[in-house]
C-alpha cells in the first residue's frame, strides 16, 4: 500500500460498533476500531475509516455506496454484510431472495473497480446461534455465505471465514453468549477475534 492510503471499513452495525456519526474519524467500539490502533501502529502514515450503519442490508449498502465507499477511494476496503437481510426477513420483514442478493452485491464491486482498485477483504455474514429458533435462519444465511465465497475468487479478495471462526469459539468457550450475546452482535471477545483475523489476513497486503 502506498503512503497516506485509506483503509476503509464498510457494513452493518457490526462494524458500525456503536461509532458516532457526526465524528467522520471515529470508528466505534468493535473490530474495525481493534483493528486500526493494531495497524496504525505499524503504519502511523494511514488513515482509518468507519463507514459501517446498523441495520444496513445490501440495498442500504447500494444507496450509500457512492458516498460512503467510492468517493474516499480505498486503497484497502472490507465489507461485511449480509446478516440483516436474513435477521429482518425472519422477523416478518421484506425477502431479499439470495440470488438477487448477490447480484446486488457483485454490482458494488463492479462499480468499485470501475472507480479505483483497492485491495479487497470480505467478511461472511455470520451468525451464532443462542435460541433454538436462531437455528432455523441457517437455511437463508449460509446461501449468503456461500455467495461470499463466490464474491471473494471472482474479485480476488481476502475472505474472512467469520461464521466457522466465531463458532468454534463459541464451542470453545463453552457458549455462545460469550462470543455474540444475542448471536448476532459479537462480544467484546468476539470483536477480538474477528480484529486479530482480519490483521493475520492482511498483513501481507499492508506491508506489515
Amino acid at each position: 500500500m502506498q503512503p497516506e492510503a485509506i483503509v476503509l471499513f464498510q457494513g452493518d452495525s457490526i462494524t458500525d460498533a456503536a461509532r458516532d456519526r457526526t465524528c467522520p474519524a471515529d470508528l466505534g467500539h468493535g473490530f474495525a476500531a481493534l483493528a486500526a490502533t493494531a495497524l496504525r501502529s505499524r503504519r502511523p502514515d494511514l488513515t482509518v475509516l468507519n463507514r459501517g450503519v446498523a441495520g444496513n442490508r445490501i440495498g442500504d449498502l447500494r444507496d450509500r455506496w457512492e458516498a460512503d465507499t467510492l468517493a474516499h477511494r480505498p486503497a484497502l476496503l472490507t465489507v461485511l454484510i449480509g446478516v440483516n437481510d436474513t435477521w429482518h426477513y425472519y422477523e416478518g420483514g421484506p425477502h431479499s431472495p439470495v440470488e438477487v442478493w448477490e447480484e446486488e452485491y457483485r454490482g458494488l464491486l463492479a462499480r468499485l473497480h470501475g472507480h479505483c482498485a483497492p485491495r479487497l477483504v470480505l467478511i461472511e455474514p455470520f451468525l451464532v446461534p443462542v435460541t433454538p429458533e436462531q437455528w432455523t435462519w441457517r437455511g437463508d444465511l449460509d446461501p449468503r455465505i456461500h455467495a461470499v465465497r463466490r464474491l471473494a475468487a471472482e474479485h480476488d479478495a481476502l475472505l474472512l471465514a467469520a461464521d466457522g471462526l466465531l463458532n468454534q469459539a463459541a464451542r470453545a468457550a463453552g457458549r455462545p453468549t460469550l462470543i455474540a450475546a444475542d448471536g448476532v452482535h459479537p462480544t467484546a471477545l468476539g470483536h477480538r477475534l474477528l480484529a486479530e483475523a482480519w490483521l493475520r489476513l492482511v498483513d501481507d497486503a499492508v506491508g506489515g
